[in-house]
Protein backbone atom coordinates (compact mmCIF):
# COMPACT_ATOMS: atom_id res chain seq x y z
CA UNK A 1 0.00 0.00 0.00
CA UNK A 2 0.88 3.62 -0.88
CA UNK A 3 0.22 6.78 0.39
CA UNK A 4 -1.99 7.35 -2.33
CA UNK A 5 -4.39 4.38 -1.66
CA UNK A 6 -3.72 4.37 2.12
CA UNK A 7 -6.01 8.32 2.04
CA UNK A 8 -8.55 6.89 -0.50
CA UNK A 9 -9.12 3.39 1.98
CA UNK A 10 -9.46 5.66 4.70
CA UNK A 11 -12.29 8.00 2.51
CA UNK A 12 -13.89 4.45 2.26
CA UNK A 13 -15.50 4.48 5.98
CA UNK A 14 -17.80 7.43 5.72
CA UNK A 15 -19.31 5.48 2.81
CA UNK A 16 -19.74 1.90 4.72
CA UNK A 17 -20.68 3.61 7.69
CA UNK A 18 -23.83 5.07 5.93
CA UNK A 19 -24.64 1.84 3.77
CA UNK A 20 -24.35 -0.24 7.57
CA UNK A 21 -27.60 2.82 8.41
CA UNK A 22 -29.55 2.64 5.52
CA UNK A 23 -29.20 -1.11 5.52
CA UNK A 24 -29.74 -1.39 9.30
CA UNK A 25 -26.82 -3.93 9.64
CA UNK A 26 -25.57 -4.77 13.07
CA UNK A 27 -21.57 -3.98 12.68
CA UNK A 28 -18.62 -5.68 14.40
CA UNK A 29 -17.75 -2.66 17.04
CA UNK A 30 -15.04 -4.86 18.57
CA UNK A 31 -13.02 -5.24 15.65
CA UNK A 32 -14.03 -1.38 14.33
CA UNK A 33 -12.43 0.06 17.60
CA UNK A 34 -8.96 -1.72 16.55
CA UNK A 35 -7.00 0.55 14.56
CA UNK A 36 -4.73 -3.00 12.99
CA UNK A 37 -7.96 -5.19 11.71
CA UNK A 38 -8.48 -2.34 8.48
CA UNK A 39 -6.18 -2.61 5.73
CA UNK A 40 -4.96 0.84 6.08
CA UNK A 41 -3.96 -0.23 10.25
CA UNK A 42 -2.05 -3.40 8.93
CA UNK A 43 0.03 -1.15 6.52
CA UNK A 44 0.65 1.41 8.97
CA UNK A 45 1.48 -1.38 11.76
CA UNK A 46 3.71 -3.00 9.13
CA UNK A 47 5.18 -1.79 6.07
CA UNK A 48 5.21 2.07 7.28
CA UNK A 49 6.50 1.15 10.33
CA UNK A 50 9.38 -0.85 9.02
CA UNK A 51 9.59 2.05 6.41
CA UNK A 52 8.55 4.99 7.99
CA UNK A 53 8.44 4.23 12.01
CA UNK A 54 11.22 6.64 12.69
CA UNK A 55 9.30 9.41 11.67
CA UNK A 56 7.16 11.87 13.96
CA UNK A 57 4.74 12.15 10.87
CA UNK A 58 4.57 8.17 11.20
CA UNK A 59 3.60 8.38 14.75
CA UNK A 60 1.16 11.30 14.08
CA UNK A 61 -0.71 8.82 11.82
CA UNK A 62 -0.68 6.11 13.82
CA UNK A 63 -2.60 7.88 16.88
CA UNK A 64 -4.64 10.34 14.31
CA UNK A 65 -5.81 6.34 13.05
CA UNK A 66 -6.45 5.35 16.32
CA UNK A 67 -8.58 8.04 17.26
CA UNK A 68 -10.64 7.79 13.93
CA UNK A 69 -11.03 4.15 14.90
CA UNK A 70 -12.56 5.36 18.01
CA UNK A 71 -14.86 7.43 16.83
CA UNK A 72 -16.13 4.94 13.79
CA UNK A 73 -16.53 1.96 16.76
CA UNK A 74 -19.00 5.11 18.29
CA UNK A 75 -20.84 5.38 15.39
CA UNK A 76 -21.22 1.82 14.79
CA UNK A 77 -22.76 1.18 18.68
CA UNK A 78 -25.44 4.16 17.86
CA UNK A 79 -25.76 1.57 14.41
CA UNK A 80 -26.56 -1.38 16.40
CA UNK A 81 -28.67 0.06 19.13
CA UNK A 82 -30.77 0.99 15.89
CA UNK A 83 -30.23 4.78 16.74
CA UNK A 84 -30.04 5.57 13.02
CA UNK A 85 -31.10 8.85 12.29
CA UNK A 86 -28.15 9.87 15.36
CA UNK A 87 -25.71 7.83 13.97
CA UNK A 88 -26.18 9.83 10.84
CA UNK A 89 -25.57 12.82 12.45
CA UNK A 90 -22.52 11.69 13.84
CA UNK A 91 -21.25 11.58 10.15
CA UNK A 92 -22.17 15.45 9.66
CA UNK A 93 -19.55 18.54 9.54
CA UNK A 94 -17.92 19.37 13.02
CA UNK A 95 -18.87 16.13 14.53
CA UNK A 96 -15.75 14.30 16.30
CA UNK A 97 -15.99 11.84 13.44
CA UNK A 98 -15.48 14.51 11.04
CA UNK A 99 -12.68 15.84 13.47
CA UNK A 100 -10.95 12.90 13.32
CA UNK A 101 -10.94 12.29 9.45
CA UNK A 102 -9.85 15.23 9.08
CA UNK A 103 -6.98 15.29 11.59
CA UNK A 104 -5.78 11.36 9.85
CA UNK A 105 -6.06 13.36 6.73
CA UNK A 106 -4.08 15.77 7.87
CA UNK A 107 -1.99 13.47 9.01
CA UNK A 108 -1.22 11.10 6.05
CA UNK A 109 -0.17 14.39 4.30
CA UNK A 110 2.38 15.28 6.87
CA UNK A 111 3.58 11.49 6.11
CA UNK A 112 3.71 11.75 2.83
CA UNK A 113 5.96 15.40 2.75
CA UNK A 114 8.59 13.67 5.29
CA UNK A 115 8.88 10.58 3.31
CA UNK A 116 9.50 13.11 0.07
CA UNK A 117 12.03 14.63 1.90
CA UNK A 118 13.48 11.55 3.60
Amino acid sequence: MDLNTAVQKHAEWKTKLRSAIAKQEQMDVATLSRDDCCELGQWLHGDARARFGKLAAHTECVRNHQTFHNEVAKVAVAVNAKRYTYAEGMLGAATPYAKASSALSVAFLHLRKATDHA
